[in-house]
């Protein structure tokens, strides 16, 4: 069935690229509803924004969303992957600037809340999108790609300069809290040259060695060092849960992304949706239910988690 919060949670942050505080309130939301952001702060225009790839805008450093009427909310990513995650479809979140709050940079944060929340089945059926077909995009070097599968899984590989991430490469079922255990810690990351470049046009200006994995050639600049050995590809992994989550619904197929971004990953849904004959609506029982992310969570899922 579909799902919401039990009860209301709020988060208080800054904005890993604007560098402004921000609150944050998830709150539960009717059957059907879907994810919905609502700007608190904005007057005289329309304030909410639904989470869905066609209001995705193009933006390569996180997934930003905007509505009609230009109200945008950003760096939705690692909020989206946390509802994914603890298999929660009805959410208003109401949000008091443009940007989501960083918190350490993972999804951890909202994933702990949510289930101290607890999560409330609805009376209404949960519908998935099951891939029925290959749909591939490419970009230079990066390709994202979907193909049939029972359940929701991410095959994802990454290459850097940098010795202290080089190439990884990590493959995952989605199902029975493997989100939780496995990427929900894992860290935004990027080379300190790039944190110099981003400070020197604006951006990143909420970034310190405390939200993100810093490194700078074979060093890890941020404190404490790595969570995972594989952190990077872990939270690359995170990234697409969340941004595969603007599809409306989750998503029984296998997703692959090498060396991909938020980008590639909205340019992959858009063909998805271009392509009637590679997809279907399909109304959730009790054996798909098994294979969905969030599925089977508990606070005993918690333990691993930083």
């Amino acid at each position: 069935m579909q799902s919401t919060l039990k009860s209301a949670v709020t988060f208080q942050g800054v904005g890993l690229h604007s560098g402004r505080p921000v609150t944050m309130v998830v709150r539960p939301a009717l059957a059907s509803t879907g994810i919905v952001f609502c700007r608190t702060d904005v007057l005289g225009r329309n304030p909410v924004i639904p989470a869905l790839w066609h209001h995705v805008i193009v933006s390569p450093l996180n997934t930003r969303i905007e509505n009609s009427d230009g109200v945008v909310v950003s760096t939705i990513e690692h909020v989206m992957a946390a509802l994914a995650g603890c298999g929660i479809t009805n959410a208003r979140i109401d949000i008091d600037s443009a940007e989501v709050p960083i918190m350490d940079g993972s999804a951890a944060a909202f994933v702990r809340a949510f289930v101290d929340a607890g999560v409330l089945a609805q009376s209404s059926p949960l519908r998935a999108i099951e891939i029925l077909a290959p749909i591939e995009v490419k970009r230079d070097d990066s390709i994202a790609r979907l193909d049939p599968a029972t359940s929701l899984q991410i095959d994802f590989a990454i290459d850097f300069e940098d010795a202290a991430i080089g190439h990884q490469a990590k493959a995952l079922n989605m199902a029975n809290g493997t989100f939780v255990r496995e990427l929900c810690d894992s860290r935004t990351f990027c080379r300190k040259a790039d944190v110099d470049a981003m400070h020197a046009n604006g951006l990143a200006l909420g970034g310190t060695y405390e939200n993100a994995v810093v490194v700078d050639g074979d060093a890890v600049l941020s404190p404490g060092g790595l969570r995972h050995k594989d952190e990077a590809v872990r939270h690359k992994m995170l990234d697409a849960l969340g941004d595969l989550y603007t599809a409306g619904a989750p998503i029984l197929g296998r997703y692959t992304g090498v060396r991909a971004g938020h980008a590639m990953t909205n340019r992959l849904l858009r063909a998805l949706f271009d392509t009637p004959d590679a997809w279907r609506w399909v109304t959730v029982d009790a054996a798909s239910a098994a294979r969905l992310p969030g599925v089977g969570v508990s606070r005993a899922d918690l333990y691993a988690v930083a």
